[in-house]
């Protein structure tokens, strides 16, 4: 009997184990339907993740006159045979339509760009929709598979079935030169309130904006972005039935401090778990999270950050996952973290106990929505995930932040239904980047290229050497300077010896010293912008159009601004625009890389600037607003480059047409002056206060002095620039000839304002509560300055710097006093407003500009409406420049 209940007691624990184990691989969830298909092939194959069917054997491909299947020309070793191997292809439109229930449907496409007989690679390019979504539009497999650095292209969807419909697929080729192409389908049913926001739900927050948005079924998903954090990524057939694939996040991870970004938290295995409902994350994604260290105490000043590149305009839904395991933590505000979004806080003090309820291993998420606006001629968003512990002297000493998982789903636009993002930029490479040809060379070919290299770049240097030493010989024996008038009938510059074929000529003999500027020939040219593709037209001026492009084989980005092709008008700004650039270099104005004057063609190649003009991020655009001390450095940026102009070169030069189109912005937002097409020498002679020449520039900034009088100085950049400065504050144009008579030019009406003190009320409403009162009260009086009727009373640009430089330190000290002094929760900056007409209530005259203040220990001016004179006085400016904006951002 002993024995019985014996071996009874070890089958039924080996029954609970083997059931145990069982258990803990069966999928959480089972599709009602699944559909994978291999598309261009036969029969049944699997890649060990899926069993696949092919395409030719089914009801499914329901349109596919002129499609053919093939197999690609070459197959790269490290590629799955299944379902990469073939492909459907056709140069007109073809189908797929798949019987299913209504409901939410994952979609998922694979892609293998590459060439097929009769299909070369580069000639793929076809718009993807599904029902009444477009999922992709003139989608360029090969320009997305190289920007992305991968063989093979994936794109996951979410896309919901109403009553009466099937799921249809449709590939239309873009052109009659393109051709469409799949190598991969699966359709998979999934639960209906996975991702979309049930009925009796609230909605997602809305990052910014206070609001709470719905995840709605007339909205399609594409997934961004899913990772598991602190481990090894989830294959497919780990997931919980729904065949998701958790990647590893250290693409995203930034590795900011060395003494715990690198940590993750591997929790013991034999800790329960509970996921509910079971199918909304795998176990396994819990078994690890990023965080920042068993003790906070280290990490007050840094943050766990992660940054997903993302296309902009589109609304994002982020998903994060947690889990608490750590056997430190056990009651509501043991851990407390923020949760920052785009640098906006998304969640104050998260509490994942408070949202389990005190139930250690009880997964939860939470999901939050956040708006990409458009941002110019911008493709791509750098979306930035920051945790930050939240330190309490009170509740516990314990302090960390920490994340098990995240999803990123791109949300259809509303109206249009579209999914679609721009095709990436090309990728040049200077070598053959065939994928079968590499690492097919042995040690002894690299060796004997070693050695040729060896032998060619002694051979260069030593010829190199002996070249500059004779050509610095003669030029030293032969250069004459000459000044600028007399090089305007010479057809030398007072730079340096410069010859220009005119714009009829088939080739060129135009030259400038190669130290000076480079010659771009118009083969290299066209090989930048793929032949002037529309893709790449990032501007369009009277000058022409803008493109971007790619020199010194694809690795150098750059501004291509090309003149009309055929068109003497502007012929003359072309060439004073070399002859002006390719002598100044300066941080902050744009660097004249090259030139190109042959077969028609006058062209211009300057260093790319990745956030495009400052009016881009001012006004009339989907951009965010920029911070006011943001705004104010880029002012300093702008007044610095303009100050160099007027005095840092060998003669005064004017720029002539100063505004916000005109200042451009890099990926750091460093503020660089551009467009010289309209700039002047200015007066030369000691008994000359001005250059008399023809009105030119932009109405609204033009200086009314050089209007009435056509008499130019460099107080007439002055000016202008006072216009930009009010542009800036108030986020408006210069010019509105809608509005009322003293609101149509912004110089006037600022100035109204200002001596009427309601300079307040027309602030741009971004800013407000944002500017110290003292600070915006001294950028009024710089502005007002730059303004004034008589040029010789208006400040020079060097004034202009450093007034600017002290509205910034004035801006700086309030921030840092309000950070020192937090008033019933909220800081003293939500309260700026208050008071802030009472600084202009009094009024000021536009003649006068109060001194700074002289406590500050920093320079003071004093500008009189009697004498029109600066009077500097206790000058200590430390001369140290300020340090820029570091944004890492890309365009």
């Amino acid at each position: 009997m002993q024995t019985m209940t014996i071996s009874t007691f070890t089958f039924s624990l080996t029954l609970f184990f083997f059931l145990l184990h069982f258990s803990l691989h069966l999928h959480a969830y089972t599709p009602e339907e699944i559909f994978t298909i291999s598309c261009g092939t036969t029969g049944k194959s699997s890649d060990g993740q899926r069993r696949w069917t092919g395409d030719e054997d089914t009801k499914y491909l329901s349109f596919k006159d002129g499609s053919v299947s093939e197999k690609a020309t070459t197959q790269s070793p490290s590629t799955n045979q299944i379902p990469y191997s073939t492909a459907r292809l056709s140069r007109s439109q073809f189908n797929y339509s798949f019987p299913v229930s209504p409901g939410p449907k994952f979609l998922r496409l694979f892609f293998y760009p590459a060439d097929y007989p009769n299909f070369p690679r580069n000639q793929a390019s076809f718009t993807v929709q599904s029902n009444q979504f477009t999922l992709l539009h003139a989608f360029n497999a090969s320009l997305n598979a190289d920007a992305q650095a991968t063989e093979t292209i994936f794109r996951e969807y979410v896309v919901n079935v109403n009553d009466g419909e099937g799921l249809i697929l449709t590939f239309t080729p873009s052109n009659s030169n393109s051709y469409a192409f799949i190598n991969g389908i699966e359709v998979l049913s999934m639960p209906t309130d996975l991702y979309y926001t049930p009925q009796d739900d609230t909605g997602v927050k809305l990052v910014g904006h206070g609001t709470q948005f719905n995840v709605l079924t007339s909205f399609a998903l594409q997934t961004e972005y899913r990772i598991k954090s602190g481990g090894q990524e989830i294959p497919p057939q780990n997931d919980t039935g729904l065949l998701r694939d958790w990647a590893h996040e250290e693409a995203f991870f930034i590795k900011e401090n060395p003494q715990n970004n690198d940590l993750s938290a591997d929790i013991d295995g034999k800790m329960n778990i509970t996921v509910n409902p079971d199918y909304v994350a795998p176990k396994e994604l819990f078994r690890t999270a990023r965080n920042q260290g068993t003790n906070g105490t280290l990490n007050q000043m840094s943050n766990l950050t992660w940054v997903f590149p993302v296309d902009c305009g589109f609304t994002y839904v982020l998903r994060l996952h947690f889990c608490e395991l750590d056997p430190l933590i056990n009651d509501i505000g043991d851990r407390q973290f923020f949760i920052y979004i785009n640098s906006q806080l998304a969640q104050d003090r998260a509490d994942v106990m408070k949202w389990s309820a005190k139930r250690k291993g009880l997964a939860v998420h939470r999901n939050y929505a956040v708006m990409i606006p458009m941002n110019g001629t911008q493709k791509k968003f750098n979306l930035s995930l920051q945790m930050h512990p939240y330190e309490s002297s009170v509740d516990t000493d314990y302090s960390d932040a920490f994340l098990n998982g995240l999803e990123i789903f791109k949300i259809s636009e509303a109206g249009s239904n579209n999914l679609a993002g721009p095709n990436p930029d090309p990728v040049q490479t200077p070598q053959n980047n065939n994928p079968v040809q590499k690492g097919k060379s042995s040690s002894r070919s690299a060796t004997t290229i070693i050695g040729i290299v060896a032998g060619v770049v002694s051979g260069v240097v030593l010829i190199s050497l002996i070249f500059f030493l004779v050509v610095c010989f003669r030029r030293k024996r032969t250069t004459q300077p000459k000044d600028y008038k007399n090089s305007k009938s010479s057809g030398t510059s007072k730079w340096g010896p410069l010859s220009f074929a005119t714009t009829k000529s088939t080739n060129t003999n135009s030259s400038l010293p190669s130290d000076l500027c480079r010659h771009f020939s118009l083969a290299e040219i066209k090989a930048a912008t793929n032949n002037f593709d529309e893709v790449f037209i990032i501007g369009v001026g009277g000058f022409g159009h803008v493109y971007k492009g790619y020199t010194d084989g694809g690795s150098t980005p750059v501004a291509i601004k090309r003149l009309k092709p055929g068109s003497q008008q502007g012929a003359h700004e072309f060439m004073n625009e070399i002859e002006m650039l390719s002598q100044l270099r300066h941080l902050h104005l744009v660097s004249l890389i090259g030139f190109c004057n042959e077969m028609n063609e006058m062209i211009l190649v300057y260093d790319f600037m990745a956030r495009g003009t400052l009016r881009d991020h001012l006004y009339n655009t989907d951009n965010p607003a920029i911070p006011w001390k943001q705004r104010l450095q880029i002012c300093i940026g702008a007044a610095r480059g303009l100050h160099y102009l007027h005095t840092g070169a060998k003669h005064t030069i004017i720029h002539r047409d100063v505004k916000t189109t005109n200042i451009l912005l890099d990926d750091k937002w460093v503020a660089k002056v551009s467009d010289f097409g309209l700039s002047r020498i200015g007066p030369t002679g000691m008994d000359k206060a001005h250059v008399s020449t023809v009105v030119k520039g932009s109405m609204g900034y033009l200086d009314p002095e050089y209007y009435k009088r056509q008499r130019l100085t460099e107080k007439s950049d002055v000016y202008s620039f006072g216009v930009v400065l009010f542009e800036l504050l108030c986020a408006r144009p210069p010019l509105i000839r809608t509005a009322e008579k003293k609101q149509v030019l912004l110089a006037e009406w600022a100035r109204h304002c200002y001596q009427n003190g309601t300079i307040a009320q027309i602030v741009d409403p971004a800013l407000k509560g944002r500017i110290a009162a003292e600070c915006l009260k001294k950028f009024c009086e710089i502005g007002v300055s730059c303004l004034l009727d008589d040029g010789t009373q208006r400040p020079s640009m060097n004034d202009v710097v450093w007034m600017l430089e002290f509205a910034l330190q004035l801006q700086e000290s309030a921030e840092q006093r309000e950070n020192a002094n937090v008033v019933g929760g909220e800081r003293v900056n939500e309260r700026r407003d208050e008071g802030m007409e009472d600084l202009f209530s009094s009024g000021t005259s536009v003649g006068q500009v109060s001194d700074f203040n002289k406590s500050s220990g920093t320079s003071v001016v004093s500008v009189s409406s009697s004498s029109g004179e600066y009077k500097e006085s206790d000058r200590m400016m430390s001369g140290t420049v300020f340090s820029e904006i570091v944004d890492p951002k890309p365009r």
